[in-house]
Protein backbone atom coordinates (compact mmCIF):
# COMPACT_ATOMS: atom_id res chain seq x y z
CA UNK A 1 0.00 0.00 0.00
CA UNK A 2 2.79 2.25 0.98
CA UNK A 3 4.92 1.68 -2.52
CA UNK A 4 1.21 2.32 -3.88
CA UNK A 5 0.96 5.85 -2.36
CA UNK A 6 4.67 6.41 -3.42
CA UNK A 7 3.85 6.05 -6.88
CA UNK A 8 0.75 7.50 -7.29
CA UNK A 9 2.45 10.61 -4.95
CA UNK A 10 5.73 10.31 -7.90
CA UNK A 11 3.48 10.45 -10.70
CA UNK A 12 1.27 13.80 -9.16
CA UNK A 13 4.74 15.38 -9.16
CA UNK A 14 5.83 14.38 -12.66
CA UNK A 15 2.13 16.14 -13.93
CA UNK A 16 2.96 19.25 -12.36
CA UNK A 17 6.47 19.47 -13.43
CA UNK A 18 5.63 18.84 -17.10
CA UNK A 19 1.85 20.72 -17.01
CA UNK A 20 -0.01 17.99 -19.20
CA UNK A 21 1.32 14.49 -18.19
CA UNK A 22 3.59 14.14 -20.70
CA UNK A 23 7.17 13.20 -20.40
CA UNK A 24 9.60 16.14 -19.26
CA UNK A 25 11.60 17.77 -22.31
CA UNK A 26 14.83 16.76 -22.15
CA UNK A 27 16.04 18.90 -25.46
CA UNK A 28 19.03 21.25 -24.32
CA UNK A 29 17.48 24.82 -24.69
CA UNK A 30 19.19 27.30 -27.07
CA UNK A 31 22.58 28.92 -26.11
CA UNK A 32 24.13 30.47 -28.88
CA UNK A 33 23.79 34.34 -29.34
CA UNK A 34 23.99 35.60 -32.55
CA UNK A 35 24.61 39.00 -33.71
CA UNK A 36 24.12 40.08 -37.32
CA UNK A 37 25.85 42.72 -38.94
CA UNK A 38 24.73 44.59 -42.39
CA UNK A 39 27.37 46.31 -44.40
CA UNK A 40 25.22 49.73 -45.16
CA UNK A 41 28.06 51.33 -46.48
CA UNK A 42 28.08 53.29 -50.20
CA UNK A 43 30.33 50.21 -51.73
CA UNK A 44 28.21 47.68 -50.13
CA UNK A 45 24.53 49.25 -50.22
CA UNK A 46 24.79 50.55 -53.85
CA UNK A 47 26.74 47.13 -55.38
CA UNK A 48 24.93 44.00 -56.51
CA UNK A 49 25.03 41.58 -54.03
CA UNK A 50 22.88 44.13 -51.01
CA UNK A 51 19.22 43.39 -52.60
CA UNK A 52 20.37 39.27 -52.86
CA UNK A 53 22.04 39.67 -49.14
CA UNK A 54 18.86 40.86 -47.77
CA UNK A 55 16.58 37.79 -49.58
CA UNK A 56 19.45 35.50 -48.25
CA UNK A 57 19.56 36.68 -44.70
CA UNK A 58 15.69 36.95 -44.48
CA UNK A 59 15.49 32.83 -45.03
CA UNK A 60 18.96 32.16 -42.60
CA UNK A 61 17.41 34.21 -39.62
CA UNK A 62 13.84 32.22 -40.31
CA UNK A 63 15.07 29.13 -40.65
CA UNK A 64 17.72 29.73 -37.34
CA UNK A 65 14.38 30.93 -35.07
CA UNK A 66 12.37 28.34 -35.96
CA UNK A 67 15.44 25.56 -35.76
CA UNK A 68 14.63 24.11 -39.40
CA UNK A 69 16.49 20.58 -40.20
CA UNK A 70 18.44 21.30 -36.83
CA UNK A 71 19.82 24.73 -37.54
CA UNK A 72 21.36 26.17 -34.12
CA UNK A 73 18.22 27.99 -32.47
CA UNK A 74 19.67 31.50 -31.18
CA UNK A 75 18.64 32.23 -27.38
CA UNK A 76 19.13 35.76 -28.37
CA UNK A 77 19.95 37.72 -31.47
CA UNK A 78 20.75 41.43 -32.26
CA UNK A 79 21.01 42.79 -36.11
CA UNK A 80 22.68 46.00 -36.51
CA UNK A 81 24.92 48.23 -39.60
CA UNK A 82 28.45 48.28 -39.36
CA UNK A 83 29.62 51.55 -40.27
CA UNK A 84 28.53 55.11 -39.72
CA UNK A 85 29.22 58.73 -40.62
CA UNK A 86 31.72 58.72 -38.75
CA UNK A 87 34.49 56.65 -37.13
CA UNK A 88 32.83 54.49 -33.84
CA UNK A 89 29.72 55.70 -34.31
CA UNK A 90 27.54 53.79 -32.29
CA UNK A 91 24.43 51.72 -34.23
CA UNK A 92 20.87 50.57 -32.74
CA UNK A 93 21.02 47.23 -32.38
CA UNK A 94 17.13 45.15 -32.86
CA UNK A 95 16.93 41.91 -30.83
CA UNK A 96 15.01 39.21 -31.47
CA UNK A 97 11.49 40.08 -31.10
CA UNK A 98 12.08 41.84 -34.20
CA UNK A 99 11.81 39.13 -36.39
CA UNK A 100 10.05 36.31 -34.20
CA UNK A 101 6.66 35.15 -35.67
CA UNK A 102 7.23 36.51 -39.17
CA UNK A 103 7.18 34.52 -42.78
CA UNK A 104 10.50 35.21 -44.32
CA UNK A 105 8.63 37.81 -46.68
CA UNK A 106 7.63 40.13 -43.60
CA UNK A 107 11.42 39.81 -42.42
CA UNK A 108 12.99 40.25 -45.42
CA UNK A 109 10.51 43.03 -45.56
CA UNK A 110 11.66 44.22 -42.10
CA UNK A 111 15.48 44.23 -43.18
CA UNK A 112 15.03 46.65 -45.79
CA UNK A 113 12.70 49.26 -43.54
CA UNK A 114 15.58 48.91 -41.12
CA UNK A 115 18.21 49.23 -43.93
CA UNK A 116 16.77 51.90 -46.63
CA UNK A 117 18.98 51.56 -49.73
CA UNK A 118 18.35 55.66 -49.41
CA UNK A 119 20.45 55.89 -46.81
CA UNK A 120 23.71 55.23 -46.78
CA UNK A 121 26.57 55.51 -44.16
CA UNK A 122 30.00 56.84 -45.30
CA UNK A 123 32.39 54.15 -43.57
CA UNK A 124 32.46 50.37 -42.87
CA UNK A 125 33.36 50.48 -39.53
CA UNK A 126 34.17 46.71 -38.30
CA UNK A 127 35.93 47.58 -35.05
CA UNK A 128 33.01 49.78 -34.08
CA UNK A 129 30.42 46.97 -34.82
CA UNK A 130 32.64 43.98 -32.35
CA UNK A 131 33.00 46.66 -29.80
CA UNK A 132 29.22 46.90 -29.41
CA UNK A 133 28.85 43.02 -30.02
CA UNK A 134 31.84 42.93 -26.59
CA UNK A 135 29.62 45.56 -25.02
CA UNK A 136 26.30 43.85 -25.33
CA UNK A 137 27.08 40.82 -24.25
CA UNK A 138 28.52 42.28 -21.32
CA UNK A 139 25.84 44.10 -20.41
CA UNK A 140 23.10 41.25 -21.03
CA UNK A 141 25.42 38.75 -19.04
CA UNK A 142 25.75 36.55 -22.17
CA UNK A 143 29.62 35.74 -21.60
CA UNK A 144 30.91 32.25 -22.30
CA UNK A 145 27.64 31.48 -24.01
CA UNK A 146 28.16 30.08 -27.59
CA UNK A 147 28.33 33.51 -30.23
CA UNK A 148 28.16 33.26 -33.45
CA UNK A 149 28.91 37.10 -35.77
CA UNK A 150 27.69 37.01 -39.23
CA UNK A 151 28.08 39.70 -41.57
CA UNK A 152 26.54 40.57 -44.90
CA UNK A 153 29.67 42.82 -46.13
CA UNK A 154 32.15 43.01 -49.06
CA UNK A 155 34.54 42.93 -46.16
CA UNK A 156 36.58 45.69 -47.77
CA UNK A 157 37.78 48.39 -45.21
CA UNK A 158 37.15 52.18 -45.05
CA UNK A 159 39.35 52.50 -41.89
CA UNK A 160 42.42 50.84 -41.50
CA UNK A 161 44.64 51.83 -38.60
CA UNK A 162 47.71 50.05 -40.99
CA UNK A 163 48.22 50.37 -44.17
CA UNK A 164 50.42 48.34 -46.77
CA UNK A 165 51.10 44.47 -46.14
CA UNK A 166 49.62 44.57 -42.96
CA UNK A 167 46.45 46.46 -44.30
CA UNK A 168 43.97 44.04 -42.52
CA UNK A 169 46.10 44.04 -39.00
CA UNK A 170 44.34 46.51 -38.00
CA UNK A 171 41.04 44.70 -37.46
CA UNK A 172 40.78 44.24 -33.47
CA UNK A 173 38.73 41.03 -32.65
CA UNK A 174 40.34 40.99 -28.55
CA UNK A 175 37.10 42.28 -27.34
CA UNK A 176 35.58 39.11 -28.81
CA UNK A 177 38.32 36.47 -27.86
CA UNK A 178 37.08 37.68 -24.25
CA UNK A 179 33.52 36.62 -24.18
CA UNK A 180 34.11 33.03 -24.52
CA UNK A 181 36.03 29.78 -26.06
CA UNK A 182 33.07 29.53 -28.62
CA UNK A 183 33.03 32.56 -31.07
CA UNK A 184 32.83 32.16 -34.92
CA UNK A 185 32.56 35.02 -37.33
CA UNK A 186 31.07 34.63 -40.41
CA UNK A 187 31.79 36.85 -43.49
CA UNK A 188 29.51 36.66 -45.83
CA UNK A 189 29.26 38.27 -49.85
CA UNK A 190 33.10 38.95 -50.03
CA UNK A 191 35.63 38.48 -53.09
CA UNK A 192 38.18 35.49 -52.57
CA UNK A 193 41.29 38.58 -52.43
CA UNK A 194 39.43 39.81 -49.48
CA UNK A 195 38.50 36.73 -47.72
CA UNK A 196 41.80 35.13 -47.58
CA UNK A 197 42.92 38.33 -45.72
CA UNK A 198 40.67 38.33 -43.54
CA UNK A 199 41.42 34.67 -42.59
CA UNK A 200 45.24 35.26 -43.30
CA UNK A 201 45.98 38.54 -41.47
CA UNK A 202 43.22 39.58 -38.87
CA UNK A 203 44.73 38.71 -35.52
CA UNK A 204 43.15 35.99 -33.30
CA UNK A 205 43.53 33.45 -31.15
CA UNK A 206 40.31 32.31 -30.43
CA UNK A 207 37.92 33.70 -32.60
CA UNK A 208 37.40 31.30 -35.52
CA UNK A 209 37.00 33.17 -39.01
CA UNK A 210 35.28 32.00 -42.24
CA UNK A 211 34.51 33.58 -45.14
CA UNK A 212 32.13 32.96 -48.53
CA UNK A 213 32.51 34.51 -51.83
CA UNK A 214 29.59 36.33 -53.52
CA UNK A 215 29.63 34.11 -56.19
CA UNK A 216 29.01 31.63 -53.95
CA UNK A 217 26.67 33.26 -51.80
CA UNK A 218 24.46 33.99 -55.18
CA UNK A 219 23.40 30.39 -55.94
CA UNK A 220 21.47 30.11 -52.71
CA UNK A 221 18.62 31.07 -55.02
CA UNK A 222 19.13 28.26 -57.34
CA UNK A 223 15.62 26.01 -57.88
CA UNK A 224 17.54 23.03 -57.48
CA UNK A 225 18.77 24.75 -53.95
CA UNK A 226 16.38 27.11 -52.88
CA UNK A 227 12.74 25.69 -54.18
CA UNK A 228 10.73 29.29 -54.88
CA UNK A 229 7.33 29.99 -53.01
CA UNK A 230 7.91 26.13 -51.39
CA UNK A 231 6.72 25.78 -47.81
CA UNK A 232 10.57 26.47 -45.31
CA UNK A 233 9.91 23.13 -43.51
CA UNK A 234 10.14 21.15 -46.97
CA UNK A 235 13.67 22.98 -48.52
CA UNK A 236 16.18 20.41 -46.98
CA UNK A 237 18.32 20.77 -49.87
CA UNK A 238 18.69 24.40 -48.93
CA UNK A 239 19.65 24.13 -45.00
CA UNK A 240 22.12 21.32 -46.19
CA UNK A 241 23.49 23.95 -48.69
CA UNK A 242 23.65 26.59 -45.38
CA UNK A 243 25.43 23.83 -43.61
CA UNK A 244 27.90 23.30 -45.75
CA UNK A 245 28.78 26.69 -47.00
CA UNK A 246 27.36 29.17 -44.37
CA UNK A 247 27.54 27.78 -41.30
CA UNK A 248 30.59 25.39 -42.00
CA UNK A 249 32.27 23.96 -38.50
CA UNK A 250 35.39 26.37 -39.37
CA UNK A 251 38.37 25.31 -37.01
CA UNK A 252 40.69 27.85 -34.98
CA UNK A 253 43.47 29.24 -36.23
CA UNK A 254 45.84 31.57 -34.57
CA UNK A 255 47.67 34.36 -35.91
CA UNK A 256 49.65 36.64 -34.39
Amino acid sequence: MRARVILITLGLLLVAATGNGSFLDTTPKPRTVMFVGVDVSGSFLKGMDFDDSMSFLARYLYAHLNGLEGMDKPAALFVGSIGGDKKGEPKVFFPIETFQNRTPEEIEAKLQEIFPKAHEDRFTDYNAFFDKVSEMVKDRKMVMKPISVVMVSDGMLDMPSKKGRDYYRGINLSGLEKLSRNVTLRLLYTNPTVGKKWESQVPRRRVKVWTQEAPVMETWKDPKIFTPNGPMDKQEVFYKWVKNNVDFGVRTKRVE
